[in-house]
């Protein structure tokens, strides 16, 4: 049974309508070396907090919530108001390097920062990515360290949405569809018994091996059926067209809703100046705006997915203790 707290947190973090509609701003160190890329000119800490602070000023009016990180996003948004009090606020805890294949990658924290200090600054919940494979070499470690973050979500009661990211063993052999959806639906159990409280979630079909929308559905019905708690959809790096279309296919399926980044912004990355905020005041708002309308209309809410917490006139008497 979910707690109160955790409860508040999901609401805060969510539309009136139990929907999640977040920006996603966490990204870091690649999205860091793209954009001196694109300038062809070392990025400051201050060009860096700008791009990110525009796409919140930009986005923000059509979200519940926003998936932040602290050093360049979180300090910067409350103080300038775009974080602002009836805004959910998601964060990380991992640092992700991108740059080693997936079956490589250990699992490194944010130095300096925890679920505390996020429950601390008003947080609304614990965001961790986790690539993931059964049959992994680390896969015992990994499931440790998910077990740890449970157990401080617990201590702090707020929400722990975890981001389990299918890989192949083989670097150079990428999943087949098939295999895929198998992985998929094994960590949607085995994270829903662990007592994950969000899944964060790749779409569960490879659209450059299907386009096949029948193989679409059934692979998100199959995910909603695996999964004992709430699912939002993640974008993976998709364009935003597509990503619209899994959306709608998704929700209707049983997700609750979109946690969103590159599909929003990612060409805002190669524009400079004047064109690069012209784009994120105009078409990256209209995407936010239309997955926003999309998720109004066909999400399911994710208070159909938790047991509501007992809120009797006594309920307060022994919660948390």
């Amino acid at each position: 049974m979910i707690t109160m707290g955790k409860y508040r947190h999901l609401s805060r973090a969510s539309t009136a309508k139990g929907h999640f509609v977040i920006t996603a701003t966490d990204h870091r160190t690649n999205l860091q070396e793209k954009l001196a890329e694109s300038a062809r000119k070392p990025l400051t800490d201050s060009e860096f907090v700008a791009f990110k602070q525009s796409i919140l000023k930009n986005t923000v009016p059509y979200c519940s919530a926003v998936l932040a990180d602290p050093t360049y996003v979180i300090g910067a948004g409350i103080a300038s108001g775009h974080i602002h009090g009836q805004l959910g606020l998601l964060a990380p805890v991992e640092v992700t390097n991108y740059n080693t294949h997936p079956s490589q990658r250990g699992m490194n924290f944010i130095p300096h920062w925890s679920v505390k200090k996020l429950k601390m600054v008003g947080g609304d919940g614990v965001k961790m990515l986790l690539p993931y494979h059964p049959e992994s070499e680390t896969i015992q470690e990994k499931y440790a360290i998910v077990r740890q973050i449970i157990d401080d979500c617990a201590t702090y009661d707020i929400p722990f949405y975890l981001e389990p990211i299918p890989f192949s063993l083989k670097p150079d052999v990428p999943l087949k569809n098939d295999e895929y959806l198998e992985i998929y639906l094994e960590m949607c159990r085995v994270f829903g018994e662990m007592g994950v409280d969000v899944l964060k979630l790749p779409f569960p079909v490879d659209h450059k091996q299907s386009q096949d929308e029948d193989e679409w559905v059934r692979a998100c019905e199959a995910v909603t059926k695996a999964c004992a708690m709430p699912w939002a959809l993640l974008s993976a790096g998709v364009d935003y067209d597509t990503f619209l279309k899994q959306t709608k296919i998704a929700c209707q399926a049983g997700a609750s809703g979109v946690i969103v980044g590159r599909a929003l912004w990612l060409e805002a990355v190669e524009l400079q100046g004047e064109a690069r905020e012209t784009f994120l005041s105009t078409i990256a708002v209209e995407r936010m705006s239309g997955l926003a309308n999309a998720c109004a209309e066909y999400a399911r809410s994710w208070q159909e997915s938790v047991q509501t917490p007992p809120a009797g006139i006594d309920w307060y008497e022994s919660y948390q203790e």
